[in-house]
């Protein structure tokens, strides 16, 4: 029986290369793709995959949050994340969010390969300098994140703040009233202690919501 595949990443460019990649497998098939994440967590709804291969840094909803709704709603579904960052804060929060897997764009094709039978088959796979940084954090355990205050709306409102949309912008996209939005950002501010959005791009750079690296 094939693995089933959903690939989840902002690069057309990287769906191709890991589409034609993994196509090569005999048992294992790309079922969809996705560019942001809750594209990725419509399409397991839909399409019921038994592994999401994750970008962590995507727009709109990033990997950990597409991540954490996803094992939440679906336990049976596995998630390993494919990422460029490999510090800390990144592995921890896919961590966190169920993730059993983290493999760096920088490494080979075969890690990917194994880190993706692995994982479908139950088991936890991490590449060498993803290895690392476990260690490390099991070592020095980094303190809770500020993020954990944050229902899951206010995180996914918090990244759209930080990406730069608008009030009105973040009412189409979450179907919600500029009322809710404007709700949404006070409450936001508040609990992170923040008075300007300045301040809050700093919190979601520092934790891993967004990257100056794409």
């Amino acid at each position: 029986m094939s693995i089933r595949i959903l690939l989840a990443d902002d690069h057309q460019m990287v769906r191709e290369g890991i589409r034609s990649l993994l196509e090569k497998e005999s048992n294992i098939e790309i079922v969809g793709e996705a560019e942001e994440g809750r594209k990725a967590v419509e399409l397991v709804r839909k399409l019921q995959p038994d592994v999401v291969v994750m970008d962590i840094t995507m727009p709109n909803l990033n990997g950990v949050d597409a991540t954490r709704r996803i094992v939440t709603e679906f336990p049976q579904i596995k998630v390993i994340a494919l990422s460029m960052h490999f510090s800390r804060i990144f592995v921890l929060n896919m961590l966190k969010a169920g993730a059993l897997g983290y493999i760096l764009k920088g490494d080979s094709s075969d890690e990917l390969i194994e880190g993706v039978r692995t994982v479908s088959g139950g088991g936890a796979y991490f590449s060498p300098k993803a290895a690392k940084t476990v260690t490390e954090v099991l070592a020095n355990p980094l303190p809770n994140s500020p993020m954990d205050v944050l229902t899951p709306r206010e995180r996914e409102v918090f990244q759209l703040i930080c990406e730069g949309k608008n009030t009105k912008q973040m009412a189409l996209e979450l179907h919600v009233s500029t009322k809710t939005i404007e709700a949404s950002r006070r409450k936001i501010m508040e609990k992170l202690d923040a008075k300007s959005i300045p301040e809050l791009v700093i919190i979601a750079i520092e934790n891993g919501v967004i990257s100056l690296e794409r």
